[in-house]
């Protein structure tokens, strides 16, 4: 089986594919690395769910026949409306790093003292099969935002992303840790599941 994944997040599709090769025996990741010409679609839908069929069409208009796999996901803060959402990978702007989107984060909830740290990673996957039919699936991880940035082992907001029953950060939990709870894994898992039924 070879599958296409259309992200250009270094740390999802190593995920993703740490994830799939340990589940899905004979699997062949390909990234869009591989696609000279690949121009990523504008991310301009109102929901995680509009911008993974966005990204996922696009992929599977280049590679008709190919099963292809797209996700969006982010991190939601109760105490701030549920922001930043969808746009969690440009919060503090259009070209921002991590570590700047996460100071934003911090920043935004120490100025309206937000008292619910509260917050989850919600993932929503949407997937092609070679005959082109369409499959969604969605996971989350629910957690708390701590008040300080700690661990090295993560990307995005891991850093300060406690999840539940946990007094660590994602960041410091590791890749082995996100691969059994991750939001991102729970999705990939039901697909994994849907394989094995096939």
């Amino acid at each position: 089986m070879h599958l296409w994944i259309g992200t250009t997040n270094k740390g999802k599709l190593s995920e993703l594919k740490l994830l799939f090769e340990k589940e899905v025996p004979g699997v062949v990741i390909h990234s869009l690395a591989e696609l000279p010409s690949y121009v990523a679609p504008p991310e301009n839908g109102q929901t995680f769910l509009d911008n993974a069929r966005i990204k996922a069409r696009s992929l599977k208009a280049m590679k008709p026949g190919e099963w292809v796999l797209a996700e969006d996901s982010g991190l939601e803060v109760k105490g701030l409306g549920n922001l930043p959402g969808i746009h969690s990978a440009r919060y503090a702007g259009p070209k921002a790093s991590d570590s700047e989107n996460v100071a934003k984060l911090l920043k935004m909830m120490q100025i309206r003292a937000v008292a619910d740290r509260t917050a989850q990673f919600t993932c929503q996957m949407v997937i092609f099969s070679p005959t082109g039919e369409e499959m969604v699936f969605q996971g989350e991880m629910k957690g708390s935002i701590s008040k300080t940035v700690a661990g090295q082992l993560g990307f995005g907001y891991d850093p300060v992303f406690v999840p539940e029953g946990e007094t660590q950060t994602l960041a410091q939990l590791g890749p082995g840790y996100k691969n059994q709870k991750s939001h991102r894994s729970a999705a990939a898992r039901q697909f994994i599941a849907k394989l094995k039924s096939i």
